[in-house]
């Protein structure tokens, strides 16, 4: 007779096999990407064999695997039949959503923000980010706090130019501290604008995916997009603008306060900021940090969290932020372990116990 974990085991890995007809030429092209790249990462993601004859789909492997995979392809179809062009990217991101239980794609992604200066549709690419581009829209103070890679700055970058197409504000505001990342750079030659520029270039870069450099460009000369260190903010009243803080972990709580009382009618702040990343001298409290603590229960104010399973940069990217965190963790754990060792008392000499005497004979 066998034994019934052997059966339960080779049932967990039993194999099976599905269709997906998508019943024409173009969307099943779409699906595919350029030279099947979409169909390959699939297969090294999920485990399964996928094939294609003419519209249709053929999927082998383990049955959760392929049953999963259906599912991703009919979420990917319908959001093709949407309008929504299909990029690598958006499979990659397709996996973790449904991964994550959301009921389809399309109530995620198909959210269009902006499109950008070469027709590509911005849209959020993971729950997290839906929640954020939500709260942007509802709350006029946002925080948009996680690891590199979730978008903070991206989608809170198309939002601002969105409102500002929409003529919801009149001018947006892009501000950073002036802080160097673990580097000293030394004196910087030429006028104040060139020496803080270095700061600033993530911000140009960013506006620069939104829209033509030249568009950008002319809207900078005339003062509707500016782009400046959190420094320039002092003594402002900042009305009908969209105003975008970004790096605010290296801000002080100095810095974060006067940055938030800047705010004036018919405006929007989002700060964003990544916690585990401060360049802050030692003993300097993260503005951040503190304004998570003392405005976490302001209504108005909305705090969106973001995890490295929102990172929308190569997949790499959440492998590196999953290993720091384990270091650093172990790190801690160590910490703990040699002050408890040291805090613990010492055996008292005087009082040891005495050898077991034998028993008199």
């Amino acid at each position: 007779m066998r034994n019934p974990a052997t059966l339960e085991a080779t049932a967990a890995v039993s194999t099976t096999s599905a269709k997906v007809d998508v019943r024409d030429n173009e969307t099943a092209m779409a699906l595919c990407g350029n030279q099947n790249e979409n169909l390959k990462l699939m297969e090294r993601r999920l485990g399964v064999r996928v094939g294609q004859r003419g519209t249709e789909f053929h999927l082998s492997g383990p049955s959760d695997a392929v049953a999963f995979a259906v599912r991703l392809l009919e979420n990917l179809e319908g959001m093709i039949r949407a309008g929504r062009p299909l990029y690598r990217e958006d499979v990659e991101q397709g996996i973790k959503v449904l991964g994550r239980g959301a009921e389809s794609l399309q109530e995620v992604m198909l959210g269009t923000v902006l499109k950008s200066s070469g027709n590509r549709q911005i849209a959020p690419k993971s729950i997290a980010q839906k929640r954020y581009v939500d709260a942007i829209r509802a709350h006029d103070i946002v925080f948009g706090v996680g690891p590199a890679g979730t978008g903070k700055t991206y989608l809170a970058m198309a939002m601002a130019v969105a409102f500002l197409q929409e003529r919801k504000v009149k001018r947006i505001i892009l501000a950073r501290p002036a802080v160097e990342a673990g580097e000293k750079l030394g004196f910087l030659p030429g006028d104040m604008q060139e020496k803080v520029n270095p700061y600033l270039r993530p911000l140009y870069d960013a506006l620069h995916d939104m829209m033509a450099v030249e568009r950008a460009a002319a809207l900078v000369e005339e003062g509707v997009v500016e782009v400046a260190p959190l420094a320039f903010m002092r003594g402002r009243t900042l009305n009908d603008a969209f105003v975008i803080l970004d790096e605010a972990q290296n801000t002080t709580v100095e810095q974060m306060k006067m940055f938030l009382t800047r705010l004036g009618y018919n405006s929007k702040a989002v700060i964003t900021g990544d916690v585990t990343q401060v360049d802050l001298p030692t003993g300097k409290m993260s503005g951040l940090n503190h304004a998570r603590t003392v405005l976490k229960n302001i209504e108005g104010i909305h705090f969106a969290e973001f995890s490295d399973v929102d990172v929308v940069r190569h997949p790499l990217v959440q492998e590196v932020i999953r290993a720091y965190d384990r270091a650093e963790a172990a790190q801690s754990e160590a910490k703990l372990a040699r002050e408890a060792a040291h805090a613990a008392p010492a055996p008292d000499k005087g009082t040891a116990a005495l050898p077991h005497e034998a028993p008199a004979g």
